[in-house]
């Protein structure tokens, strides 16, 4: 296959899923891995495709308006979001209130988690029950229970919130956008995100790589809101000194 053809197939199959592994296109195009990791080098010099450890995004990022249920999310990039949290694990103090957002990468914080001096508050439930297994001091808002993250959310969750003034706060999101910012598909989930962000003294966004370029329909903070935890900082996003690329 020539080479002008094999950057056509790969650019049709990022634009149309919004993500391609370096794997499935082996698969696709019949061709060796150092040659996909060729054309996707290429194709991103030129500004065609963001590339990403293990694979590549759309550069127009990919519009989402739902979440996927938690079982399906714990499954997508397992190792970067483990390197991420447990780089975030260490950042906690023994004086420190700490707010832990529901999702798959904070969720993965809490195995990582050895202060027991640290005070914890959660919207998750199996955050929650994690945290105090483990023997540390945590407490979960009240309000309505969403069962597609697995969190709570609503005006209870809001109230419940707003009487605490955190150190330190790690945050889960859909998307990583220029334009757009921290995103999330549920209006209840952002306006709770929000909130929280505000109550934080330090703010982190724990994501893997894949989720920059990506867009989903609500936005609950811009990039300058918070310190971004990744695996890997896309070129276009290595221009902001607040998104921090954590080592192995």
């Amino acid at each position: 296959m020539l080479t002008q053809e094999r950057f056509a197939k790969i650019l049709a199959r990022v634009n149309k899923d919004g993500s391609v592994t370096v794997a499935e296109l082996m698969t696709e195009l019949d061709a060796s891995e150092s040659t996909v990791r060729r054309d996707l080098m290429n194709l991103a010099a030129d500004d065609k495709l963001i590339k990403v450890r293990g694979g590549a995004i759309s550069i127009h990022g990919r519009y989402g308006g739902k979440d996927d249920e938690v079982s399906i999310r714990k499954e997508r990039h397992t190792e970067e979001k483990a390197l991420v949290a447990s780089y975030a694990a260490e950042l906690i103090g023994d004086d420190d209130l700490v707010y832990i957002d529901g999702g798959t990468t904070t969720g993965m914080m809490l195995r990582f988690l050895t202060n027991r001096e640290a005070t914890y508050v959660t919207n998750a439930l199996l955050h929650a029950k994690e945290l105090a297994d483990n023997g540390m001091k945590v407490y979960i808002l009240g309000g309505e229970y969403k069962s597609t993250t697995e969190v709570i959310v609503g005006e209870e969750a809001c109230e419940s919130l707003s009487k605490y003034n955190f150190t330190k706060g790690f945050f889960r999101t859909n998307g990583v956008d220029a334009d757009a910012g921290f995103t999330t598909p549920e209006v209840r989930e952002s306006t709770l995100k929000m909130l929280a962000l505000s109550r934080c003294r330090e703010r982190y966004v724990l994501t893997d790589a894949s989720k920059f370029g990506q867009v989903a329909t609500i936005t609950f903070g811009q990039i300058a809101d918070a310190v971004v935890l990744t695996d890997h900082i896309p070129e276009p996003y290595r221009k902001y000194s607040n998104i921090r690329e954590v080592a192995k």
